[in-house]
C-alpha cells in the first residue's frame, strides 16, 4: 500500500526545467498540495515513517519555510509540540543561531533559545533535501541546542547531489529522484 501512494506521490509530483537558472530541474511539492487525497497520502507517509523510525520523538521541527507545511500538521497528528527554525530575522526573543554555507556565501538559522530542551529527541522535516547544507546545519543547531536529532525526514530527495553525505544523522526521504 505505501508504495503504491509512493509512486502516485511521486508521479504528481511538478517539475520545472531550468528554473530557477538553466540546467536546474526544479521538483515543485505544491503540486502535490493542490490535491488533497495527495496530500494526505504524503501526511499518513510521513506519519509512518516517524512513527516506524522515531517513535518516541518528543518534538518536530519544521525548516523555513516549506518545512513548517508538514512538520506542523505532524506534530498535531502526533501531538508533539513544533518548533520552527527560521532563517535570520524572522523569530523574536533570545535565540540560537548557526551560520552554514551556500553555493555563493552563507546564510544563517535561528532558533528560540527555550524551544528545544537538552535531551529531546528530535525529528527534524523539510520539503527537499538537495545539496544537504540546510539540514546539515539545522541538525547543528539542534545539537548545539542539545537537542538529538533522531531523524531528517523530507519529501523530495536528489539523490543525485549527495546531500545525504552531509547530514550527520539518520535522513529518509518519501520520493527520490
Amino acid at each position: 500500500m505505501a508504495e503504491g501512494r509512493t509512486e502516485r506521490i511521486k508521479k504528481n509530483i511538478a517539475a520545472y526545467p531550468d528554473f530557477p537558472k538553466p540546467g536546474i530541474v526544479f521538483r515543485d511539492i505544491f503540486s502535490i498540495l493542490m490535491d488533497p487525497s495527495l496530500s494526505a497520502d504524503l501526511m499518513a507517509l510521513l506519519e509512518e515513517r516517524i512513527a516506524t523510525i522515531c517513535p518516541d520523538a518528543d518534538i518536530i521541527v519544521g525548516l523555513d519555510s516549506r518545512g513548517f507545511l508538514f512538520g506542523m500538521p505532524l506534530a498535531l497528528k502526533l501531538k508533539k509540540p513544533f518548533a520552527p527554525i527560521r532563517k535570520k530575522g524572522k523569530l523574536p526573543g533570545v535565540l540560537k543561531r548557526v551560520t552554514y554555507s551556500l553555493e555563493y556565501g552563507s546564510d544563517v538559522f535561528e532558533a528560540q533559545s527555550d524551544s528545544i530542551k537538552p535531551g529531546q529527541k528530535v525529528v527534524i522535516v523539510d520539503d527537499l533535501l538537495a545539496t544537504g547544507g540546510t539540514m546539515e546545519a539545522a541538525c547543528k543547531l539542534v545539537s548545539d541546542m542539545g537537542g538529538e536529532v533522531q531523524l531528517c525526514l523530507v519529501c523530495i530527495e536528489l539523490s543525485g547531489l549527495k546531500g545525504r553525505d552531509k547530514v550527520p544523522n539518520p535522513c529518509h526521504s518519501i520520493v527520490q529522484y
